[in-house]
């Protein structure tokens, strides 16, 4: 119940600071005259980039040696998109926790691959957002900041000696003196899922899920009379605006990725007027992020049952 509240609260939040940002009356016009082919196309990108980044969770968890069928593994695969909202979809770390409840895998053996897929979407949405800069110019700053705190986080990956003893002065208290070791332990595993190999499949595979969802976006602010965006730069605002929001660490980036969407829509794009802006950055939130934790919620939900119906029938000890 209480992840239902979270999730209504931060709903609230998220809409209601967009909506501020224009006149109501006006966001209803121009959803009067919106193509809603385009936002049933974003939806069905958006699975397609779901359907990919399994791929990738498939490849990890090989890499891990976790075998488990693969119908469970898309259960708990979808089921973490349910908590896509919370910073840095660090709350995707359930899916470690659903593994070791159906199957028994230890949480510190998967917990890795959820920081991995963090890492290598980051390399991905840069590498869309290089385009823009190459291309269009538009925002090279936030692209350049972006590129210098994953090329430190992958230093201190590939730097073991600085980047162990950093989780020992974390841990040096002793209200988290307990967590050194699982730390420790899945520091190891997120670095061997980053060796130069994999890490560039895994980012390789994760360039076109994001692509899927920058196709989208386009498709959504085209759908409105008059506007127009060219893939190119529709793919720039949106890997640049994701990046923003990941980096705020602020729950699914609220605020932040909303804002600078509208901001960079209407001084980038073609005929796109305030109003246009804030209904195409609405309806691409709700195609993808808000889509994401709805179908998230009901995997969780099955997932739950299935784990009640496991504990119910394993033998009282």
């Amino acid at each position: 119940m209480r992840r239902w509240i979270w999730v209504a609260i931060v709903a609230v939040i998220g809409i209601a600071a967009i909506v501020m940002l224009g006149d109501v009356r006006e966001l209803g016009n121009r959803l009067g005259e919106f193509g809603w082919w385009a936002f049933a196309a974003a939806v069905g990108l958006a699975l397609t980039n779901y359907a990919i980044r399994f791929l990738r969770w498939q490849l990890y968890l090989r890499h891990q040696k976790v075998a488990v069928p693969v119908g469970s593994s898309a259960l708990v695969f979808g089921a973490g998109l349910s908590l896509s909202i919370t910073p840095g979809k660090l709350g995707e770390l359930v899916k470690s926790y659903l593994l070791r409840e159906l199957h028994d895998v230890p949480a510190t053996q998967t917990a890795p691959i959820i920081f991995a897929e963090r890492v290598t979407d980051l390399l991905a949405l840069l590498l869309l957002a290089v385009i823009g800069v190459a291309i269009y110019g538009v925002q090279m700053t936030l692209v350049l900041a972006a590129g210098s705190v994953v090329v430190l986080g992958l230093v201190l990956l590939a730097w073991p000696r600085p980047t162990r003893a950093l989780i020992d002065l974390v841990t040096k208290p002793k209200l988290t003196r307990k967590l050194r070791a699982p730390l420790q332990e899945i520091y190891t595993g997120l670095a061997s899922l980053c060796r130069p190999s994999l890490l560039v499949l895994a980012t390789l595979i994760a360039v076109p899920a994001w692509g899927m969802e920058c196709i989208g976006f386009a498709l959504i602010v085209n759908a409105f009379p008059g506007a127009e965006v060219s893939l190119g730069l529709a793919t720039v605002i949106y890997a640049a605006t994701s990046i923003a929001g990941a980096l705020s660490f602020l729950p699914g980036g609220l605020g932040v990725t909303e804002g600078a969407m509208t901001v960079l829509l209407v001084n980038s794009a073609t005929n796109v007027d305030q109003a246009t802006a804030l209904n195409a950055t609405l309806l691409i939130r709700l195609a993808t992020l808000w889509f994401a934790v709805v179908l998230g919620l009901v995997l969780l939900a099955v997932a739950r049952g299935r784990i009640a119906r496991r504990t119910a029938r394993a033998p009282a000890v």
